[in-house]
């Protein structure tokens, strides 16, 4: 009977050659976290690189206040850029990551990823693409922050929500949603209030209902 391929051979399998991801299952550990657990902290030092296998996580930067700015969010196929780069150069984390739902990750150790990207054309073309990427998620995130309105702001962080889940139903709090936002949460439950009023979502507790027209 054939061998049932692996978790991360089903997620990486277009990624990795097969060597490569051989020397991954070898030298890595799966790690699991549970929706809101926080699993790297500003100026922690970084000794692992996550690879994801299931769930998300959420990469963000958090003032002296407690409100934070999302800078981009890490699915199933991915790599955190902030993590891969300052494990290269061997500087402290400049984010948290959250997990933003229920997480299956592999922890790379940091000292095997030099010898990799020499080893491995696959891994730098993998590591130097999640860089790119997600420093463009941050460059989009800046001019939202600076350009857009909050009302805008919002909409696109509950479509992104939904998007990311799959599902209509949003599970956070108005503080919540404004501590994402870097503002009150008078001001976001005003803003949600005006939106139900026009029929775009429905408001529960800790809960909110995206409908179709928005």
């Amino acid at each position: 009977m054939q061998q049932e391929p692996s978790e991360l051979r089903k997620v990486y399998a277009s990624t990795f050659e097969s060597s490569l991801l051989q020397e991954i299952e070898e030298k890595s550990m799966i790690y699991e976290a549970t929706a809101g657990q926080g699993l790297i902290k500003m100026n922690q030092n970084i000794t692992v690189v996550p690879l994801m296998l299931s769930g998300i996580l959420k990469v963000s930067r958090e003032n002296d206040e407690g409100q934070e700015m999302v800078l981009y969010y890490v699915k199933p196929g991915q790599g955190c850029a902030m993590t891969l780069s300052c494990g290269m150069m061997s500087q402290p984390s400049q984010v948290k990551g959250t997990a933003e739902e229920d997480l299956r990750m592999l922890c790379v150790p940091v000292p095997v990823m030099e010898e990799w990207m020499l080893k491995y054309p696959s891994w730098k073309k993998f590591v130097m693409g999640t860089i790119v990427n997600e420093y463009i998620e941050i460059i989009h995130s800046i001019n939202d922050v600076t350009f857009k309105k909050m009302d805008e702001r919002l909409v696109k962080l509950l479509k992104a929500k939904t998007n990311l889940s799959g599902s209509s139903l949003i599970n956070l709090s108005h503080q919540q949603i404004a501590d994402e936002l870097g503002t009150n949460r008078v001001v976001i439950s005003r803003l949600l209030k005006r939106m139900e009023n026009e029929k775009q979502l429905l408001l529960f507790r800790n809960q909110i209902k995206l409908l179709k027209e928005l």
